[in-house]
């Protein structure tokens, strides 16, 4: 029997994030920026119900990634993980079963690796995620704004990534956004840009790479178009690659 991982995502934006990641042994859900009755249509579209779900795991306490984490956690009775400044920085209310992640220290759950990285965004403690199953290497990477030597070693010998290309930095500096906003986007601790992504992508050891999904497309100051163009110089050896969308997050995706 083939040993395989799969993810997929229920939205990705700044409207609200979501991302499932399926094992062996279970389904975990990564953040969860929407409500409880919109979380389950989304799960529905990809063939679950928040009663599969083994757990979730925070990244960080902006709404478009909290919202909705203790509002489930709470009606359907799920562990959540998080790191400590995470949960200090929300009044969340009653959690079910409180799991917090000290010192970014990896930890196992149900045969499934997690790695949480530190990585510099305009939180209290955030942390991104590497997963490990039977071998195989999940790397999410979102809402960061500078890519680290600490990031950048632990995202080497990935089987599937999913990385933030946030905004075009002239679209940015040109758009709608408030200055201070947008200081703090285009910031060292706000969200990455096309550039940086590629950036990101040639310095990493891509050849094991079955799946990039490119993730966190702003809608206000970046396009699908600006995003594969910067990108495209940087993906060939990558054998398949997805751009999520807000609405639609992208569909299941198999690593072997």
């Amino acid at each position: 029997m083939t040993v395989s991982l799969r993810f997929a995502s229920l939205g990705s934006g700044s409207r609200g994030n979501s991302t499932l990641v399926e094992w062996g042994a279970g389904t975990l859900l990564i953040d969860c920026g929407f409500s409880v009755k919109e979380t389950n249509q989304r799960l529905e579209r990809l063939g679950k119900r928040a009663e599969d779900l083994t757990a979730i795991l925070v990244t960080h306490e902006h709404a478009d990634h909290i919202k909705g984490v203790a509002p489930l956690a709470r009606r359907y009775d799920l562990p959540v993980y998080m790191t400590p400044g995470t949960f200090q920085s929300r009044d969340l209310g009653e959690l079910p079963d409180l799991r917090l992640i000290e010192g970014y220290a990896p930890f196992e759950l149900d045969q499934l690796g997690i790695t949480p990285v530190a990585v510099p965004h305009d939180a209290r403690e955030p942390a991104q995620f590497i997963f490990e199953y039977a071998g195989i290497r999940l790397g999410i990477l979102t809402d960061l704004g500078s890519i680290t030597a600490h990031v950048e070693e632990h995202y080497q010998g990935l089987d599937a990534m999913v990385l933030e290309a946030n905004h075009d930095p002239f679209m940015l500096a040109s758009g709608p956004y408030p200055p201070s906003l947008k200081q703090r986007v285009g910031g060292l601790w706000g969200h990455l840009s096309n550039q940086q992504a590629a950036g990101f992508l040639q310095r990493l050891e891509c050849s094991r790479l079955q799946h990039l999904v490119v993730a966190h497309i702003s809608q206000q100051n970046n396009s699908l178009e600006l995003a594969q163009a910067a990108l495209a110089p940087v993906t060939a050896e990558v054998k398949h690659i997805t751009y999520a969308c807000q609405n639609q997050g992208f569909d299941w995706l198999s690593v072997f």
